[in-house]
């Protein structure tokens, strides 16, 4: 192949994710001590990458983030500096003389909804296409995690990484360094009802889930008891809403979002924000039959099952400063061409 016909440019998408039950437990030391279970299923919403080879600088973009980092060499690519997960993943996978690497997501930064962890697989999957490399989608979820956690030594669990990797429903077991995978198949019609019933929200109020993570895993090797007795408690709900996605048992779905969301809040006092609490109760005034917070919590997103369609309860918060953000399931993981 003449140099002139090889691409130039590659491209990468994956999807972002709903935690339904047992987040938190995928994050080390419990995971590593006890083992952790996380039922999760990819959404429509995606984070997406674009690397264009050619010029004379690296060019890192992030449109998320409204930031821009250029330099003449790799040696500019340094740890603790702007940028950290995009830097760390061309350190992990470098691409030789200039180009631009561009980031955007479909939701906003902060979000709960695993976009670090989506557009760190995106970033596995653009870099490894260019590199004509060929992963296994466990081995782009491994190196997205070892990307962000080892390298940029941004605090996380794994689940977001499986979940974009993947994508589809999963009930995945942690148990340090191995993962279990376990896709969750769900009836056609319930799987329509249950995103026709599902509504996201997004607070408006971003939050950063690594002093949060910190916060609680401290206390966990501190040997708190309501810190360890919340984590045992996510674990066994993530098992139980196995069980119910896989039985169409909508309502035990929506009461297990809700047993969660209590076991999130015994887990750090800032969890729940006045937001938050004020978004909880005009949807449940509205007719829903659980919810909880979206990721790590204390801001981002907060999502909820209703009793009848989704779109008749929007309105119900129109006064909380909260906005809807779409919602599909995606049975597709990680693409890249």
């Amino acid at each position: 192949m003449r140099r002139q016909d090889l691409p130039t440019a590659f491209h990468a998408t994956a999807p972002l994710r709903l935690d339904f039950a047992g987040g938190w437990t995928d994050v080390s030391p419990f995971s590593t001590r006890e083992g952790g279970v996380v039922v999760n299923a990819a959404i429509g919403l995606r984070a997406h990458v674009e690397l264009k080879l050619g010029g004379k600088l690296l060019r890192l973009v992030s449109e998320e983030l409204g930031e821009t980092l250029e330099c003449a060499n790799s040696g500019g690519l340094a740890p603790h500096g702007k940028l950290p997960l995009l830097t760390a993943a061309l350190r992990r996978f470098p691409v030789l003389g200039g180009f631009t690497l561009s980031t955007r997501c479909d939701a906003p930064p902060g979000s709960g909804l695993g976009s670090s962890g989506a557009l760190g697989v995106a970033l596995v999957g653009a870099l490894s296409r260019a590199r004509q490399e060929a992963l296994s989608g466990s081995d782009v979820a491994d190196n997205a995690w070892q990307i962000e956690t080892i390298e940029a030594a941004l605090a996380g669990g794994k689940q977001d990484q499986y979940a974009a990797a993947l994508g589809g429903f999963h009930r995945l077991s942690f148990r340090d360094p191995d993962v279990g995978i376990e896709p969750v198949s769900l009836d056609p019609t319930f799987a329509a009802a249950l995103e026709r019933q599902t509504l996201i929200y997004y607070t408006n109020k971003s939050r950063v889930s690594g002093d949060t993570i910190s916060r609680v895993m401290g206390a966990y090797e501190r040997g708190d008891a309501k810190v360890t007795a919340a984590l045992h408690g996510l674990k066994e709900t993530g098992n139980a809403m196995a069980e119910a996605l896989r039985a169409a048992d909508l309502a035990r779905v929506g009461a297990l979002l809700s047993e969660n969301w209590k076991h999130q809040q015994a887990l750090d006092p800032a969890m729940r924000s006045p937001d938050m609490e004020q978004l909880e109760a005009a949807v449940m005034k509205a007719g829903a039959l659980g919810g909880k917070a979206a990721g790590a919590g204390a801001g981002g997103c907060m999502f909820f099952v209703m009793r009848g369609d989704a779109r008749d309860a929007a309105s119900a918060i129109a006064g909380t400063g909260a906005r809807v953000l779409p919602l599909s399931w995606a049975p597709e993981g990680v693409r890249s061409w």
